[in-house]
C-alpha cells in the first residue's frame, strides 16, 4: 500500500494503539497485562500506517476477529507511523519488540540473524495456493520465513488525453519514454515524475529493462556491462530537465498525476482506485519500456510480508495469530487487498475471485505484472542498497565514470551481502 519505509515522515510515531481482549476493544498506551480479560497472553502486533483510509480500522477488526476465536489471546494492534523500516530495525534489538510484524522488502539477513522465526509449519495444503514468486521471495535455506500479505505492483501511469493532444504514443522503449518526456515537457510543467529526487525506482528498472539483474545467489551483478549502459542512460532525463522534483508529496501517492501536474508518472496499483475517481477513464498503465532491443519492461512488484519474531517470548501464539490471519482467513486477505487501495492478494484462488482486479486498467496492471514483474531480491537490505542508489544519483548528475562509480558500488554491496549470508 502507499507507505514505503521513510516515504512517511510526515506522521509521528505510534500514534495509536488497540489491546483486543474477548472481543472488546480497549485504548492503551502502554504494553497491556491483558489480566482482567482472562487471557494468558497478549500479542503486540505491529502494522506501518498505511495511507489508505479504513486500513487501520481493518487491522483493528480482524484483531478482534481474532481473539473472539481465540479468547486466551489478547492482541494489541500497534500502527507505526514515520520510518517504519528504521523503527522495526531498531525494537527488534530491544526487550520491547513485537511478536507479529510487517516488513515491506523481506530480508534473508533476517532469517539468518535469528529475528524472524521460520513458519513453514503453518502452510500446510495451502502452500500450493501462494503464488510460487512470493513464496520463494520468503524462502531461506528451504524455509518460508514469512506469509506474503498483498502484492503490490508499481508501473508508469499516463494521462491519455495529454499524449494524444501531442500526439504521442505510449512509450514502448526507452528512447520513446525519454523523448516523450521532452515533447510534454513545457514552460509549466515537466513530462515525468518518478520521486522527489528525479531517481526513485529507476537504478533498479534501468539494470532490469537491459537484461541484467542486482544480486543473484549471492552475487552482485549491478556493475555488469549492461547495468551500466542503462543506467548511464537515465543521465538523459536529467539532462533534458523533463523530471519533475520537490513536489509535495513523493511518487507514491498520485496526486501529481490527478493535479494535472505530469501526464506521466511511476505509482503503484494501490493509488488505482484514486486515479479513476479523480480521472475517469483518461488514463493507462504501462510497464517501465525495455532500455533497448533484447532488453524486457518492468514491473515492479513489492508487499508486504508478515513475520513473527523469533525471539519473542510467546512465538507459538504469535504463529497461530499469522497463520489464522493470513492464511485461513481467505475473506478477510480479499478485503485487505480490494477495500484500502487496490492490491493483489498472494493466494492465487483468492486473486482469481478479486472482481477489482478483473476488468480494465487493473486487469491489465495484473497481466503485466504477470509478464515483467520483478521483486527485488530478498538480500537487498539498506546495506546493499545505500551504495547502489548512491553511485546511480551520481551517475544521473554527471558526477563520475559510471562503470568505475558501479564497481565502487558492488564491491560494497558484495561484503554487505556476504555478512548476510554469513
Amino acid at each position: 500500500m502507499s507507505a514505503h519505509g521513510s516515504q512517511l515522515s510526515r506522521r509521528g510515531f505510534l500514534s495509536g494503539s488497540l489491546l483486543f481482549v474477548a472481543g472488546a476493544a480497549v485504548g492503551c498506551s502502554t504494553d497491556p497485562t491483558g489480566g482482567s480479560s482472562g487471557a494468558r497472553t497478549t500479542l503486540n502486533v505491529w502494522f506501518h500506517a498505511y495511507g489508505e483510509a479504513g486500513s487501520q480500522q481493518a487491522a483493528t477488526r480482524y484483531a478482534e476477529s481474532f481473539t473472539k476465536a481465540h479468547p486466551d489471546i489478547a492482541v494489541k494492534v500497534t500502527w507505526v507511523p514515520g520510518d517504519y523500516t528504521s523503527k522495526i530495525n531498531a525494537t527488534l534489538l530491544t526487550d520491547g519488540a513485537p511478536d507479529v510484524f510487517e516488513i515491506g522488502d523481506f530480508s534473508e539477513g533476517m532469517a539468518r540473524r535469528g529475528q524472524i522465526a521460520p513458519l513453514d509449519d503453518l502452510y500446510g495444503a495451502a502452500r500450493s495456493d501462494f503464488n510460487p514468486g512470493d513464496l520463494a521471495y520468503v524462502t531461506v535455506d528451504g524455509k518460508p520465513h514469512g506469509v506474503k500479505m498483498i502484492d503490490d505492483v508499481m508501473m508508469l501511469y499516463y494521462r491519455r488525453s495529454a499524449l494524444d493532444k501531442a500526439g504521442i504514443r505510449p512509450p514502448a522503449t526507452f528512447d520513446e519514454l525519454v523523448a516523450a518526456a521532452r515533447a510534454l515537457t513545457t514552460r509549466s510543467g515537466k513530462g515525468l515524475f518518478v520521486g522527489n529526487d528525479g531517481i526513485g525506482d529507476t537504478p533498479l528498472l534501468a539494470v532490469r529493462s537491459n537484461g541484467g539483474d542486482l544480486v543473484t545467489d549471492g552475487k552482485v551483478g549491478f556493475a555488469s556491462p549492461q547495468a551500466v549502459e542503462a543506467i548511464a542512460g537515465l543521465k538523459r532525463l536529467h539532462d533534458d530537465q523533463s523530471l519533475l522534483l520537490g513536489f509535495t508529496t513523493d511518487w507514491w501517492d498520485p496526486s501529481a498525476l490527478t493535479q494535472d501536474v505530469v501526464p506521466i508518472q511511476w505509482c503503484g496499483l494501490w493509488a488505482m482506485p484514486a486515479i479513476g475517481t479523480a480521472l475517469g477513464d483518461d488514463f493507462g498503465v504501462l510497464p517501465w519500456p525495455a532500455f533497448k532491443p533484447g532488453g524486457s519492461p518492468v514491473l515492479r512488484v513489492g508487499g508486504w510480508t508478515s513475520c513473527v519474531n523469533a525471539k519473542g517470548r510467546h512465538v507459538d501464539a504469535a504463529k497461530r495469530f499469522v497463520q489464522w490471519l493470513w492464511i485461513e482467513q481467505t475473506d478477510l486477505q480479499k478485503d485487505f487487498a480490494e477495500s484500502y487501495g487496490l492490491h493483489i492478494p498472494p493466494r492465487t484462488s483468492v486473486a482469481a475471485t478479486a472482481d477489482k482486479l478483473s476488468r480494465g486498467a487493473a486487469k491489465e496492471t495484473v497481466d503485466l505484472a504477470a509478464r515483467y514483474g520483478r521483486s527485488n531480491p530478498n538480500t537487498w537490505d539498506t546495506a546493499v542498497a545505500t551504495p547502489f542508489n548512491a553511485a546511480a544519483a551520481r551517475i544521473a548528475a554527471g558526477q563520475g565514470d559510471p562503470a568505475q562509480l558501479l564497481a565502487d558500488a558492488a564491491a560494497q554491496a558484495q561484503t554487505a551481502v556476504d555478512k548476510q549470508r554469513g
